[in-house]
């Protein structure tokens, strides 16, 4: 039997959902027996695969760059799930909504640096004007929500995509 072609994906986040992922801790030998890890920030992988069953997506799409990717992302992934409040809402990022993007690049290189005090404009790449949801750019199949979602969420919802039973079932207060 193949396994099942699996990614993870790190858009504008903190990492708290790929830490919650790690915290299945020994059931991610159950889960690793049934997948191909295929793309993640964990692994080496430069860029996203053709023909990936599953992808899990943590981060709001905040720059052109998280455009380009989620894009390349969908396209390449039979199931999309928004991992995450930031995902699922933009959560954390969406902060940063209410200002203008000069002044959130004038006040992290400028205004707090020390050294060098300017605003880089090749490593850093350019804000969208807003940061939002996964869904408002792409089609997603999954949303799963929390803050990070608890570690044993995330194992039913995984569990469950790779066992092809229907996510529904699965109750979010019942973790955590």
């Amino acid at each position: 039997m193949d396994k099942v072609k699996v990614a993870t994906v790190w858009l504008d986040g903190c990492s708290g959902c790929h830490m919650s992922f790690l915290d299945m801790d020994e059931r991610l030998l159950d889960i690793a027996g049934r997948i191909e890890l295929v793309h993640s920030p964990l692994v080496d992988a430069k860029e996203f695969p053709e023909g990936v069953d599953v992808t899990l997506v943590e981060g709001a799409v905040s720059s052109e760059e998280d455009l380009h990717k989620i894009r390349i992302v969908r396209e390449r992934t039979r199931i999309l799930v928004a991992l995450g409040d930031c995902a699922v809402n933009s959560n954390v990022p969406a902060m940063r909504n209410q200002f203008r993007r000069v002044d959130i690049l004038q006040r992290a290189y400028v205004d707090t640096a020390t050294d060098p005090r300017c605003i880089p404009d090749k490593v850093v790449p350019p804000l969208l004007a807003h940061a939002v949801p996964v869904h408002q750019v792409v089609k997603v199949d999954l949303f799963v929500p929390g803050c990070p979602p608890h570690a044993d969420y995330i194992f039913e919802i995984v569990s469950a995509l790779l066992d092809g039973r229907p996510v529904e079932d699965i109750p979010v207060r019942s973790f955590g």
